[in-house]
């Protein structure tokens, strides 16, 4: 199986520009066979803690329904970083397609503590079935917590897909962090980051994914925007630079 994960520059705010990235991510996981493509944090409106009350959305917009067409046309799984609405709050959310299948969305469950402000916490693991596989979200903070990783194994994750925003610090953390993830659970990790400003740093990129034995099998720089597509059986990585200057 394929899976790809995503690096963009999302332009703050601006979900329509963000939106017409997304697809052309997308139709480049579509060509090279990926069965699903993880986009990372908030990356439809950018990391943007203090405009996310007047972003955040219901599952229902219509935003979502081209992207649900196109997992249905192509039979892939879609992973989008969104600010979601609910009773208690605004999420930290992934709101995820599946061909012919009602939205799916995970929650951030653990908030570093300089998005309590702006957002509320998830109440549980998201666990999505894709060709057999099973695969546990992450949304960037939690994912370098050992108590989540753990949970996902203890729910049966074959996979773990970290979505992120993350100055050059917190790539140096992941990249210790998420190779001991993978083996001690002997899970392929993935790890997918923007590129450029947003909220008070600049995303360092270096998007990358890991083989349960913990190595890197693969990694983009830290400007340009692209997939990384691995070959869960094959264990090798193909890398694709989008290359529109923005």
């Amino acid at each position: 199986m394929n899976i790809a994960i995503a690096q963009i520059r999302s332009i703050k705010g601006n979900i329509t520009a963000n939106t017409a990235k997304h697809k052309v991510l997308i139709e480049l996981a579509v060509a090279n066979d990926a069965a699903a493509i993880f986009f990372p944090e908030l990356s439809l409106t950018g990391y943007e803690p203090t405009l996310a009350a007047a972003l955040a959305t219901n599952t229902d917009d219509p935003l979502f329904n081209t992207f649900q067409e196109i997992s249905n046309m192509h039979r892939i799984t879609i992973g989008l970083g969104m600010p979601i609405k609910s009773a208690d709050g605004i999420h930290i959310s992934m709101i995820v397609l599946q061909p012919n299948t009602p939205i799916q969305v995970y929650s951030k469950q653990q908030l570093h503590e300089d998005e309590t402000p702006y957002f509320v916490s998830g109440k549980e693991q998201l666990m999505l079935q894709v060709q057999q596989q099973k695969i546990a979200p992450a949304i960037c903070y939690e994912s370098l917590q050992w108590n989540h990783s753990e949970n996902a194994h203890q729910l049966g994750a074959a996979i773990y897909i970290a979505s992120v925003a993350k100055p050059q610090k917190g790539i140096d953390k992941a990249m210790l962090h998420f190779p001991a993830v993978a083996r001690r659970f002997s899970m392929p990790v993935f790890m997918a980051n923007g590129v450029g400003p947003c909220d008070d740093f600049i995303s360092a990129g270096q998007s990358a994914v890991f083989t349960k034995s913990g190595a890197v099998a693969g990694q983009l720089d830290d400007q340009n925007e692209g997939i990384l597509i691995f070959d869960t059986e094959k264990e090798i990585t193909t890398g694709i630079v989008y290359s529109d200057t923005n």
